[in-house]
């Protein structure tokens, strides 16, 4: 398959098999280290010694080989050439050269593994060896000056090239290794500016990048003043540590201390950006261990810590979640299946590297995620998504039997740094796309994410365990983009977004984002819903309890004549099923193209994903219909650009319609996923989580089996002798004597927010500090919300 840039990039780091090669003195006092060092990265890239006639590592080999013969097989080696491939011409231009290198690499790779068809086939080194003067000659060569994309200058083209040289650095001739290691120097001096914008410092995963970048080229060039610079470059010396990556921001690129990981200043990118800092600075960390250029920066344990709070909730079964992939959500040769292989091969790598407690329960976690998407993913099982070198690390976690595959994660998780809320149970996982004046509602750009209008505007993931595909099989290309589950959206066209060159950002004007978590389990989460180019506006809220998330609008309102939808469910039945639908008791057609309204639906149920109850009944609509799509409607990017194949795939669809030009009008809705059609209509009859707010002052609902309340408070209010002196969510469970309480200001325009609870309270067992309380019949809690940047704060009662 033909790889996207970043994709290309991350699998060809995909670093070191189980072992790293040694690097001891005592063993052999005269041993070169840069030779070592250049050993260990081609290790990196190829998977060192391994069984190439083993089966396990077929579907691998066979990957690289076929890819790799069919470049070679197109190679031009005319002498009037303009480019190495017609689809890459001319080669002079950036992001023609920039997707040329990687191709190289490509058969430079399947050149020094073996077990290829091209394994130490001579015609094919005379051929890289001419192709690469031609693009040095043609392309990339210190005399030219940037333009277009920066990022195949310092990043995209460098790094490939120099990957290509560790392959063939044994028969590159002196002369041909000196142009091109010098040519990198040019573009790529350090890690830590942009050379085309020198007062621009490099954050987050660029500049892991071109740690790596500069590292290689130190080794290629025997430079330890070089191996240093990449080495230092991490934690940033350079500026005192201002742009390191190994410590917790709090505001812009980088990791937060709630697990947020955020790129371009405003954007959710733990699934693609925060992954590539993971592999890059985890292979730097892997190829530099034991020589004189080791990382030691104490405060590597960020990125330790990270794996566990920053990736591991937005891995199901392996697969990254889309919420937190930005504009590769658009990218048709980058799925969600891929991205996650990915990640889970970065923290096997990192393994290699860690404190064994680390290591331990990394391995076991991965363990749990291969298995499960073996088990479950029809599209793209792991071991047919990454290369051997990534294959080497999880046959050696799964042949161990010592390694017991970890269950899923389970847990409420709210990323107040980038307003996104991860609720998963021991069978699913939801997740929460939200935006405000501080995270974007979306990036475009460069041709990418098209149609991302709405993907951050309170946009609903459903995961369940037993389809790993709903968002990786054609999803992106074949949904309406108007109707993503959970948004309630205007029905204006809307024209392409990101057709220029560059990538931007939006964020609305809303200040409510977030939300907060109790006992690790239960979750509220909140969004003021300030539209793009229209009058619509709506506060949205929802509930996480157990196996339940309640929805709740209101003050849904616009005045532009146009009708406004609210958004329950938009399911990927994928390509010819027909799941049965059953509404209040009743089976519903299975045709293609049937609609109907619903007025008075109170629940639903659709096989193979769970149920939906409807407390306040309609005005409900419901559709099956089957959608065709291409990725180049949303993705036409020079080196990202998706096919003109269509794709057909079949949805079910839910919403509210509230008409042209709404006043004030609401919804409530339940999610049930996985809950069988007996459960939904039981669940819809009993109502064990039920509603008790639902306006523009407070939505709360309430469990009386677990003793729960929650509310979020758009201004002071009071719901079931609940009160809150101004705006702020709050949860509070009483179970005997034990009372736990959380309480976020995710509008973060407090400074304290008083909490007066609804039964007595004797005295505070423990707290945060931010936290006071006056006990008595109806305590008061007095919280330090101002600063916290829409944190959970909790205390515990007695």
């Amino acid at each position: 398959m033909d790889l996207t840039r970043r994709q290309t990039l991350a699998l060809a780091g995909a670093g070191a098999a189980a072992t790293v090669l040694p690097l001891t003195k005592s063993a052999d006092a005269d041993a070169d280290p840069y030779d070592t060092l250049l050993a260990r990265a081609e290790q990196q890239l190829t998977g060192g010694e391994f069984d190439a006639e083993d089966p396990d590592f077929a579907a691998a080999l066979t990957a690289l080989d076929s890819q790799a013969a069919a470049w070679w097989q197109r190679l031009d080696t005319s002498a009037g050439r303009t480019a190495l491939w017609p689809d890459l011409s001319p080669a002079s231009d950036p992001g023609m050269f920039g997707q040329s290198y990687p191709r190289l690499r490509t058969l430079a790779t399947a050149w020094a593994t073996p077990g290829t068809s091209l394994t130490g086939d001579a015609a094919v080194l005379a051929g890289l060896l001419d192709a690469l003067r031609f693009l040095h000659t043609v392309g990339y060569h210190p005399a030219r000056t940037e333009s277009g994309n920066w990022w195949f200058w310092e990043i995209g083209a460098p790094r490939a090239l120099m990957d290509t040289c560790v392959l063939l650095r044994a028969e590159l001739p002196a002369d041909d290794l000196a142009a091109y290691v010098g040519a990198v120097a040019r573009f790529v001096p350090n890690p830590d500016r942009r050379t085309n914008s020198p007062s621009l410092a490099e954050t987050g995963a660029n500049r892991a990048d071109k740690a790596v970048i500069v590292a290689l080229r130190g080794l290629l060039a025997r430079d330890a003043a070089t191996l240093a610079l990449a080495r230092d470059g991490l934690s940033d010396v350079r500026d005192s540590g201002k742009n390191g990556l190994f410590q917790y921001v709090t505001s812009g690129d980088g990791f937060y201390a709630d697990g947020s990981f955020v790129q371009h200043d405003h954007v959710a990118y733990t699934g693609t950006y925060g992954s590539i800092l993971l592999g890059s600075a985890g292979q730097l960390i892997a190829l530099l261990a034991g020589s004189d250029w080791a990382v030691t920066d104490p405060d590597v344990s960020v990125l330790h810590e990270a794996v566990d709070r920053t990736f591991s909730p937005v891995l199901f079964d392996g697969v990254m979640m889309d919420a937190v992939r930005g504009r590769a959500i658009s990218r048709e040769r980058a799925p969600d299946h891929t991205d996650g292989a990915v990640a889970v091969s970065y923290v096997l790598q990192l393994a290699d590297a860690a404190p064994q407690s680390y290591a331990d329960r990394w391995r076991v976690a991965a363990k749990g995620w291969i298995l499960r998407n073996d088990a479950h993913n029809k599209v793209a099982p792991y071991a047919s998504l990454v290369g051997v070198p990534a294959l080497a690390r999880a046959k050696a976690v799964l042949d161990d039997p010592a390694v017991r595959p970890a269950d899923r994660l389970t847990g409420h998780f709210v990323y107040a740094d980038m307003d996104r809320v991860v609720h998963r149970r021991p069978r699913w996982a939801c997740t929460l796309s939200l935006s405000s004046k501080r995270i974007s509602a979306y990036e475009a750009g460069n041709g990418e994410n098209l149609h991302g209008w709405y993907t951050g505007d309170g946009m609903t993931y459903l995961y369940d365990g037993d389809d790993l595909d709903a968002f990786g099989d054609g999803f992106w290309p074949t949904v309406d983009p108007y109707r993503l589950p959970g948004t309630t959206v205007d029905t204006r066209i809307r024209t392409d977004l990101g057709t220029g060159g560059g990538t931007s950002t939006f964020r609305p004007k809303n200040a409510v984002a977030g939300g907060a978590v109790l006992d690790g389990r239960y979750g509220a989460a909140a969004m003021e819903l300030i539209a793009d180019g229209s009058t619509l506006r709506a506060k949205k809220t929802w509930f996480f309890v157990d196996n339940a998330v309640v929805a709740l609008g209101a003050g849904i309102t616009a005045s532009d004549g146009r009708t406004v939808e609210t958004v329950v469910e938009n399911r990927n039945l994928h390509a010819g099923a027909a799941p049965r639908l059953v509404i209040d008791g009743h089976r519903q057609p299975t045709e293609q193209g049937w609609s109907a309204a619903l007025p008075d639906a109170r629940w639903a149920h659709l096989e193979g994903t769970g149920g939906y109850v409807f407390p306040s009944g309609g005005p409900l609509r419901a559709l099956r219909e089957e959608r065709t799509g291409t990725w180049r409607a949303l993705n036409t990017g020079a080196d990202t650009g998706g096919s003109t194949t269509p794709l057909t795939r079949r949805y079910a669809t839910f919403w509210f319609d509230h008409g042209p030009s709404p006043v004030s009008a609401s919804y409530a809705y339940v999610l049930l996923p996985g809950a069988t059609a007996a459960a939904t209509a039981a669940w819809s009859r009993s109502r064990p989580v039920r509603i008790i707010a639902a306006d523009g002052t407070v939505q709360a609902v309430e469990s009386p089996r677990l003793g729960l309340l929650a509310a979020h408070f758009w201004a002071a209010g009071a719901v079931d002798g609940l009160r809150a002196d101004g705006p702020g969510t709050v949860l509070v469970r009483r179970r005997g004597h034990r009372v736990t309480v959380a309480v976020a200001d995710p509008g973060r325009t407090a400074t304290t927010l008083t909490v007066e609870l609804p039964f007595p309270v004797r005295r505070l067992v423990s707290g945060d500090d931010t936290v006071s309380v006056a006990p008595g019949r109806r305590p008061v809690l007095t919280v330090r919300v101002g600063g916290s940047r829409g944190h959970t704060h909790t205390a515990e009662l007695a």
